[in-house]
C-alpha cells in the first residue's frame, strides 16, 4: 500500500492495544493547562509491530506509558485486550532505554529475577533464565556481572529479563539508543528473530526513521509539541522474514524513507526553532 500522511487512526481486529481519545495535560504553577498530548487514538492489533516516531519531546514515551500502566491520561481510555486498563498493566514487558540490571546480580539471577519477584521458585526460576540467555546468544555469560559484559551483551541480558516473564505485549521505549551503529543492527536483527517466533504485539518508539521502517509493521508519526497528535499512518509492506542489512537496499525501502521523512521533517524542523523548510528568515522561496 502507497505510504500516506492521514489523520484517522486504522481500523484493525484483535486490538491488544487500544488507546482511545487519550490525552495528556499539566495543571501550571501560574494557573492554566498546558496540554502535552491533544487526544488521539493508537490501536495495536495482536502480532503487529508499531513503531512510533516523532521529534524530541512530542509524547512517544508518554503513550508508551499510559499503555503500561505507569500513567493514567488526563482524557480518554486505555483497553488492553478489550478490557479497560486500571493500574499496571500486567501482561506488558517494558524494556527501556537505559537497562535496569541489577550490578550485584549476574546476568542469570537478573533475568531470574523477574520470574521469583512472581513467586516462581528459584530452580525453575533459573532453568528458564538458562533458556532465555541461549535464545538471546549468551549460553555461556550466565555466571558474569553486568560490569563484565559489554554494552550490547547487557541489552540481550535486559531484553531476555523482560523476555522471560513470556508477555503479550512489548513496550519498547528506543531500547537500542545508546548502542553504536553496528551493534543497533545486531540487536534490531535479534529482536525481528525472537518476535518471528511468537509474534507479541510491540510498541517500539524511536527517533531512528531507518530502524523503524526496518522493524515494524506500521510506522505512526507523531508532530511537535505542545498539541502533539498522530499526523502519520504508514503500513510497511516489506516481506517478511526480513534481513534488517538487506532491506536497506530495497527500492521500497527508500520510497517508504522518503514518504515518511516528508511527513516528519517539518515537526523537527519546528522543535529545533527553524524556519519551514524552503524558507530563510520570513521570505517564501519558490
Amino acid at each position: 500500500m502507497e505510504g500516506r500522511c492521514v489523520t484517522d487512526a486504522q481500523t484493525i481486529h484483535s486490538i491488544a492495544v487500544d488507546l482511545r481519545g487519550v490525552s495528556v495535560a499539566y495543571g501550571l504553577s501560574g494557573g492554566g493547562r498546558y496540554e502535552a498530548v491533544q487526544p488521539v487514538d493508537v490501536a495495536v492489533a495482536d502480532g503487529e509491530f508499531v513503531a512510533i516516531l516523532g521529534p524530541t519531546g512530542c509524547g512517544k514515551s508518554t503513550l508508551l506509558n499510559i499503555a503500561a500502566g505507569l500513567m493514567p491520561p488526563s482524557s480518554g481510555e486505555s483497553l488492553i485486550f478489550g478490557q479497560r486498563l486500571s493500574g499496571l498493566n500486567t501482561v506488558a514487558g517494558y524494556l527501556f532505554q537505559q537497562d535496569a540490571l541489577m550490578p550485584w546480580k549476574t546476568a542469570r539471577d537478573n533475568v531470574a529475577i523477574g520470574l521469583e519477584t512472581r513467586g516462581v521458585r528459584r530452580s525453575e526460576a533459573l532453568k528458564a533464565a538458562d533458556a532465555f540467555l541461549v535464545k538471546v546468544g549468551l549460553a555461556t555469560f550466565g555466571d558474569r556481572y553486568p560490569h563484565q559484559l559489554s554494552g550490547g551483551q547487557r541489552k540481550r541480558v535486559a531484553l531476555a529479563q523482560v523476555l522471560v516473564r513470556e508477555p503479550k505485549i512489548l513496550l519498547m521505549d528506543e531500547p537500542f539508543g545508546p548502542l553504536d551503529a553496528q551493534t543497533r543492527l545486531i540487536m534490531s536483527e535479534l529482536l525481528l528473530d525472537l518476535w518471528q517466533a511468537d509474534r507479541k504485539a510491540v510498541m517500539f518508539v524511536t527517533h531512528d526513521l531507518d530502524e523503524a521502517i526496518a522493524l515494524a509493521d506500521r510506522v505512526l508519526v507523531m508532530s511537535a509539541g505542545p498539541h502533539s497528535k498522530i499526523i502519520g499512518n504508514f503500513e510497511i509492506p516489506l516481506a517478511r522474514p526480513r534481513d534488517i542489512a538487506e532491506v536497506r537496499s530495497e527500492p521500497e525501502f527508500h520510497r517508504l524513507h522518503s514518504a515518511v521523512w516528508a511527513c516528519l521533517r517539518e515537526e523537527v524542523r519546528k522543535t529545533y526553532g527553524l524556519p519551514a523548510h524552503g524558507k530563510a528568515g520570513g521570505g517564501a522561496t519558490s
